[in-house]
């Protein structure tokens, strides 16, 4: 199973008071540094979905790609950009696996164990922690792309979780402590508590 990766960093951060969250300072380094370090090792390539002048991350070396559809459709639109990149750039590709931008801890083993649930038999994988569902943490397959596409173009469905419902999905846990993985950093608190989080040393 070959896996390209794409960091979603395409939505308008309106909670964050507008710009890239994914530029926002945490420890003195961008939170798109620290998805970055995670996701790069566990995927065969791996691009940034943003929209605008893709300039403005240049210095991360990463090939960026907007939305195909347009008006900020969501984090569905990121997954399709990230299957239509996969498919053109990566040979042999079956799967793309999602991060979000804001998502600083997120698990260094998160493709590894999506990987296994859909080789068990699932079509789709996504996180799970503490009960709830982190659907932009998954594993998509090249093959529903088309699929996708029509959910999105003649449905206008923007919620992952509505669209992957549709699928033979598995979700995977991972542990809550000594952190959520998937803390996500949407509000200027956020940035904050996850200061203190580092600051307490208790981030693998």
């Amino acid at each position: 199973m070959i896996i390209a990766g794409v960091i979603l960093a395409g939505g308008l951060a309106r909670r964050m008071g507008g710009g890239d969250k994914g530029l926002r300072l945490l420890g003195g380094r961008p939170l798109l540094d620290w998805v970055i370090e995670r996701a790069r090792p566990q995927v065969a390539a791996l691009v940034l979905n943003a929209n605008g002048d893709g300039g403005r991350f240049a210095a991360y070396g990463l090939p960026v790609v907007g939305d195909s559809v347009p008006g900020f459709a969501g984090p569905l639109a990121g997954v399709l950009a990230g299957l239509d990149w996969a498919a053109k750039a990566v040979p042999g590709a079956s799967h793309v696996a999602t991060f979000a931008t804001d998502a600083p801890f997120l698990p260094r083993d998160l493709v590894a164990r999506l990987a296994e649930a859909v080789a068990a038999g699932a079509e789709l994988a996504c996180a799970e922690s503490g009960g709830q569902v982190q659907p932009v943490f998954g594993l998509w397959p090249l093959a529903l792309a088309d699929d996708l596409r029509r959910a999105l173009v003649d449905e206008h469905m923007h919620k992952v979780d509505q669209w992957a419902g549709r699928h033979r999905l598995c979700t995977v846990g991972f542990p809550t402590r000594p952190v959520d993985p998937f803390f996500n950093a949407n509000r200027p608190d956020d940035l904050a508590a996850a200061e203190h989080l580092l600051a307490l040393d208790v981030v693998r």
